[in-house]
């Protein structure tokens, strides 16, 4: 079966240069960005419920963009003052980066890996062990940074600040696609959710990451394509490689 129509489970690119954009066009496809899992912010009510007191840490530690903005934003609405002497430990340049949108970069100390992992952050917040810090995180987290922390002897305390629903379908919302991409296990609860009689049939079903491609054969679905691998590192190769197999390039199909 030839694929015309792909449903991304993520927002719309930003940049026109993405390789979605270039996938569609080398094999006529056309791609559909529309997550099916959206973060809501906790209240200020919500965040006190947990009995943290932000002010009571020299340090935080992000693994997303998305905690660095609902940190600040609750700080603002709880009228925080956060001092100039916060540590930032960010699991990559990218999210340190991110920082610069609410704190003047220079004049403060941020940490970032130059891996992405958690773990190769532990050596300098070592350096710091006596800190206090926090762990922004959502409502989905496994608790296994957390332990990894913990045992590394570091004073860290988790606090939810936000939360992942499904974002929901609208009744007259097509549903006409030929291929369906995930990024997290709560977009396959999502799927299921929002269609609880869902029949995959020659619906193809693309999953990244090993707890994505779990969930969907939790679920007693197919899973056609799985990324990363040795072959594919990313969620674009693996889609243009399948797609090579078995839809014709859009110039041939001409």
């Amino acid at each position: 079966m030839s694929i015309t129509k792909v449903l991304i489970s993520q927002p719309k690119p930003a940049s026109d240069k993405s390789p979605y954009y270039d996938i569609a066009q080398k094999y006529g496809v056309e791609m559909v960005f529309r997550p099916f899992i959206k973060v809501e912010g906790l209240t200020a009510k919500e965040f006190r419920q947990q009995k943290v007191n932000i002010a009571d840490f020299a340090a935080v530690v992000f693994t997303a963009r998305t905690a660095i903005d609902h940190f600040f934003r609750l700080c603002e609405e709880m009228r925080v003052s956060i001092p100039m002497t916060m540590r930032y430990y960010c699991t990559s340049e990218n999210i340190a980066n991110y920082l610069q949108k609410y704190i003047v970069y220079r004049k403060r100390k941020i940490f970032a890996a130059t891996t992405g992992k958690l773990a190769d952050l532990i050596p300098a917040m070592l350096k710091h062990k006596t800190d206090k810090c926090l762990f922004a995180v959502s409502d989905v987290n496994n608790g296994d940074d957390v332990t990894l922390l913990a045992d590394s002897k570091l004073d860290v305390t988790p606090a939810v600040m936000y939360r992942t629903v499904s974002n929901d379908f609208g009744a007259d919302e097509a549903f006409d696609y030929d291929m369906l991409v995930f990024f997290s296990p709560q977009g396959i609860d999502s799927l299921l959710k929002n269609f609880p009689d869902f029949k995959q049939g020659d619906i193809k079903i693309a999953a990244f990451g090993p707890a994505t491609a779990q969930s969907v054969r939790d679920a007693g679905l197919r899973l056609d394509i799985e990324a990363p691998s040795p072959e594919a590192p990313s969620m674009t190769m693996a889609i243009d490689q399948y797609l090579a197999k078995n839809n014709q390039p859009a110039e041939a199909a001409e």
